[in-house]
């Protein structure tokens, strides 16, 4: 088996994330390897539907929800955790799936570890499912973790 020396863990700060950190701490910890922490912050420029949306008002409202998403990342490992794991934190803007992806290419991730919400049938085909994307498109192997699951512990 390779040497998983870099673990890029991809949270979207949700439950099902939170599910997916369990087992990206467990992994580093069993290999010994740094940990990645990325949460991408999706474009809203991207999202304007008409040409009467306040792009003005977008700048203000993408550094409020930067700051936001930098807090939730500081919080999301203890400091403790921060030092053991080597880990490291970002934050970047753009398509979640396409973020995540480049991000791996670029530390060259050994595993992605991100968690999936199991949207229903429908949900899924409307919205697409970011896990589905990133297990398609990456380089490396994909660990999703639904909401719920437990990770082993570390021997």
């Amino acid at each position: 088996m390779p040497a998983i020396r870099t673990i890029l863990f991809a949270t979207d700060f949700s439950d099902a994330s939170e599910a997916a950190l369990d087992y990206a701490k467990t992994l580093a910890e069993a290999f010994g390897s740094s940990l990645h922490v990325l949460h991408v912050l999706e474009d809203l420029a991207a999202h304007a539907w008409t040409t009467e949306v306040y792009v003005a008002a977008l700048p203000g409202v993408h550094e409020e929800m930067e700051r936001q998403a930098r807090e939730r990342l500081e919080a999301v490992l203890t400091p403790d955790e921060r030092e053991r794991h080597r880990a490291v934190l970002v934050l970047r803007t753009g398509s979640p799936f396409v973020e995540i992806v480049r991000y791996a290419r670029e530390e060259r991730a050994d595993l992605i570890v991100l968690g999936t919400h199991g949207r229903g049938a429908i949900a899924h085909m409307l919205l697409g499912s970011v896990a589905e994307r990133v297990v398609r498109k990456a380089h490396c192997p994909v660990l999703t973790v639904r909401q719920g699951e437990q990770a082993p512990e570390a021997s």
